[in-house]
């Protein structure tokens, strides 16, 4: 028989298989677009392009009357690229005067003799957003939460430029510098955990990511528990929370003892 007889449509074998073909694709893009997205209980659709959109991994659109609204108060800090850069005489000035009422916790010279977190040197937009966040309640503390809603926006901006000016300084309660685990290193991809220093320095340092050397080990294990457990949450998009659930107990206290190990980085108040 020759090769074109065999795809004519003369050829009633060929018709044959053609139709059953496209039978089959009929009945499975019914079966999977329309029947499934009808028969799960829990899948509510509207109508039949609803269903075919579902079935294609098309999301549908929420009226912002049905969305689903957190229960507990999220971060809501904005700031621009000119915000914190290029600070005044005046504005560190008025932040070193502001910064007395902190010195019990923080340490005179921005470095904590207790295991509050050191704040000489730190990013402005780490001090900033956390201090907006204990004002608006995404942040809670005993010591914090009562005295940020006193502070105003420019307040903030202050204290935020003027630690930044302070040199780092060596901690008060140094440990023995130990090698880097492997979660400080590699992370663990297989978890969703990205290494450490993508967001910390080191590789990479994302706005409002604290430098983490030289603080205090039980600070920062008391902060990866409280995002393990949902009691910190004012973090962007869950990313540290998504991370500290991810971690095992032995990560968290291996990388909170390798960064208080660590030396800060030299950081000249003259800069």
């Amino acid at each position: 028989m020759p090769t074109e007889g065999l795809f004519s449509t003369a050829n009633r074998w060929f018709r044959l298989s053609v139709g059953i073909t496209a039978a089959l694709v009929i009945l499975t893009a019914l079966g999977g677009f329309i029947l499934l997205p009808y028969a799960q209980s829990d899948l509510k659709v509207a109508g039949l392009w609803d269903a075919i959109c579902s079935a294609a991994g098309i999301p549908k659109l929420k009226s912002s009357a049905s969305s689903v609204q957190p229960t507990f108060k999220t971060s809501d800090v904005i700031m621009t690229s000119a915000m914190l850069a290029n600070p005044s005489s005046e504005s560190i000035g008025r932040g070193a005067t502001l910064a007395q009422q902190c010195a019990i916790c923080h340490g005179p010279t921005g470095v904590s003799r207790a295991d509050s977190p050191n704040l000489a040197g730190q990013y402005p937009a780490v001090i900033f957003k956390q201090l907006k966040d204990f004002k608006s309640g995404a942040r809670t503390n005993a010591v914090m939460s009562p005295f940020a809603p006193h502070l105003t926006d420019q307040d903030m901006v202050d204290l935020a430029v003027y630690y930044h000016y302070l040199p780092r300084l060596p901690a008060y309660h140094p440990t023995q510098k130990i090698p880097a685990p492997r979660i400080v290193i590699n992370g663990a991809p297989m978890r969703g955990i990205a290494p450490c220093g993508s967001c910390h320095g080191g590789l990479d340092n994302k706005t409002g990511s604290p430098w983490l050397e030289g603080q205090s080990a039980a600070y920062m294990k008391a902060q990866l528990r409280a995002f393990a457990d949902g009691t910190r949450r004012n973090d962007i998009s869950q990313q540290m929370r998504n991370i500290a659930r991810a971690m095992t107990a032995e990560e968290i206290e291996e990388a909170a003892n390798y960064y208080a190990s660590q030396p800060p980085d030299e950081y000249s108040a003259a800069r």
